[in-house]
């Protein structure tokens, strides 16, 4: 196999990001990006973003999640604490998230430390999930080999049945997390790859410096 992909390219036109517009708190632009893309942009899924561990095997993984809520504090979103993210995350809890809205032409990286929020909040949020996904939480062992489709669909049957007519509550396994961010990379895509960066920078009386990154 040997395909060049040498001439793919594309030019990047639709919008500029300059230092003095931007606010000195890095959440602020994150939610006027955030607002923009999911109001003019419906194609893109604006809260799917990749997160990056690094594994217990010391490799690097990512993955695509959903963000559920985001804060000044920092960025939520839900998982099975004993999958290899959340294994990983329990090893090293520095991890990257970093989201690409193609339609809008831009990308924000975020460099962040996770951990778990309280049980009270994941116990909320698990109440609000239809039923199914409440039950699909409890039958997947997530990340772990299962012989098939058929075994995890037969133990979703039996769950069905064991919870009918029963509340379903959240399993100790499963919760969210808090990515609260250190530093947040902002890129909108500009013509001739002279693209704009500009890189939020936490400081250790939390106050953010902000520089335009070269392309």
């Amino acid at each position: 196999m040997n395909r060049d992909l040498g001439d793919y390219r594309r030019s990047y036109e639709k919008g500029e990001l300059l230092l003095k517009d931007t606010p000195e708190n890095p959440m602020e632009l994150f939610q006027k990006w955030f607002y923009e893309v999911d109001n003019h942009f419906p194609e893109d899924e604006t809260n799917a973003m990749t997160i990056s561990t690094i594994g217990l095997d010391r490799f690097p993984r990512n993955r695509v999640v959903l963000l559920k809520k985001y804060t000044y504090e920092g960025f939520v979103f839900y998982t099975n604490y004993q999958s290899e993210k959340g294994q990983a995350i329990e090893n090293n809890p520095n991890v990257c998230l970093s989201f690409f809205w193609h339609g809008a032409e831009r990308q924000i990286i975020i460099k962040g430390k996770a951990e778990k929020i309280a049980k009270n909040l994941s116990d909320g949020y698990f109440e609000s999930r239809p039923r199914g996904s409440q039950l699909g939480a409890i039958v997947s062992n997530q990340s772990a080999i299962v012989e098939s489709r058929e075994t995890l669909e037969d133990n979703l049957r039996k769950l069905e049945k064991e919870f009918e007519g029963k509340e379903i509550t959240r399993p100790e396994h499963w919760g969210g997390y808090i990515v609260k961010p250190i530093e947040m990379e902002f890129w909108q895509g500009r013509a001739n790859r002279l693209h704009d960066r500009i890189r939020y920078t936490l400081q250790e009386n939390f106050s953010w410096t902000k520089n335009r990154l070269s392309p």
